[in-house]
């Protein structure tokens, strides 16, 4: 699988193959686990609380999920997190500079470290598979994307493929289900 040779190499940072592999293997939207905090993860269930806005409840507001992960991102994550107890999961390489104002719940406690944005997270998936310059490799949607769809493909069950993306009719899992040849000509 390409997320598989993506992450074999050693110049990929820790950081960013744990948040890759993570993302492919609970099939949650990026931002929710760059928001996620290391109190929300339950390393024994192999689980993390996450605050969603589509959680199929219609009215925009925050509700709270649990997502799981697999075997990959159970390796990662503890040489991630180390000894660090408390904070963002996924922080930043350096301290943010003086002036910049950064939120106390967007930094490490144990190392003043930043919550590593969106942004960041996007350009340096994007640096890593760019074929043609910036902005043209993989966007870390498609992580989950290709996450969904494999579980697709491995014949899950619509309710429980439903339940992992967190959609709330089955119409919405049509992008990720590719019905075979058979299914075809059935239809």
């Amino acid at each position: 699988m390409a997320i598989e040779s993506l992450t074999a190499r050693e110049a990929i940072h820790l950081r960013e193959k744990t948040l890759w592999w993570m993302i492919y293997e609970t099939c949650a939207r990026p931002r929710e686990l760059l928001q996620a905090d290391i109190e929300h993860l339950d390393l024994v269930e192999r689980s993390c609380r996450v605050q969603s806005r589509r959680s199929g409840n219609g009215s925009g507001r925050l509700a709270e999920a649990t997502v799981h992960w697999g075997p990959m991102t159970d390796q990662l994550l503890p040489w991630l997190l180390r000894d660090r107890t408390q904070g963002p999961v996924f922080v930043t390489h350096r301290r943010p500079r003086a002036g910049k104002f950064v939120g106390c719940g967007d930094l490490c406690p144990h190392t003043g470290l930043a919550r590593l944005s969106y942004d960041q997270a996007r350009y340096l998936l994007d640096s890593e598979t760019a074929v043609d310059g910036l902005g043209t490799g993989w966007r870390l949607h498609h992580l989950r994307d290709s996450g969904l769809a494999h579980l697709a493909a491995s014949g899950i069950d619509v309710d429980e493929l439903m339940s992992k993306a967190r959609h709330s009719r089955p119409g919405q899992l049509r992008r990720y289900v590719m019905p075979s040849e058979s299914k075809l000509v059935e239809l």
